[in-house]
């Protein structure tokens, strides 16, 4: 079932993967996929974000939540691949986060790495591992926990 992908996947490409749309689409580029193992995206992180006019005006810092659900996206994007890329009649909503952990604020101007992995699947549920990363250092990191419904 895996097809051939080429990378870097864009946001067109991401796009056709996943059913986020601008404000909360929050990944911008694919560079690494292990089908059925782990994906390397990225998001930039810029000035002009939307949740930056409210946390905060003075000191922005992207939420916390925003950088799980930015490693719940990527995990989606390798579920999609891994299983043949079609949004058709299916949708993938956030069951579980455990584990989760803060070690630097994430500012305009970052690169936000993220780097998931599938650590299981039974049924219609994926259990992720991500990890995300700024210049080389954990930002965040949570085990994510997905379920796959009929839309």
């Amino acid at each position: 079932m895996n097809q051939p992908v080429t990378l870097p996947i864009d946001l067109k490409g991401i796009r056709e993967l996943l059913p986020h749309r601008y404000p909360f689409l929050l990944i911008d580029r694919v560079v690494e996929v292990e089908h059925g193992k782990r994906v390397l995206a990225f998001k930039n992180v810029t000035g002009n974000e939307h949740f930056f006019q409210g946390h905060f005006p003075d000191r922005p810092v992207m939420p916390g939540v925003l950088v799980i659900e930015a490693l719940a996206q990527a995990g989606g994007v390798l579920s999609q691949l891994t299983h043949g890329g079609s949004l058709t009649g299916r949708l993938s909503y956030l069951v579980k986060v455990d584990n989760a952990k803060f070690s630097r604020m994430v500012v305009p101007g970052d690169r936000l790495d993220l780097e998931v992995e599938i650590r299981r699947e039974i049924r219609n549920m994926t259990l992720y591992c991500g990890v995300a990363r700024v210049e080389g250092e954990q930002v965040a990191c949570a085990d994510i926990l997905c379920a796959e419904v009929r839309a």
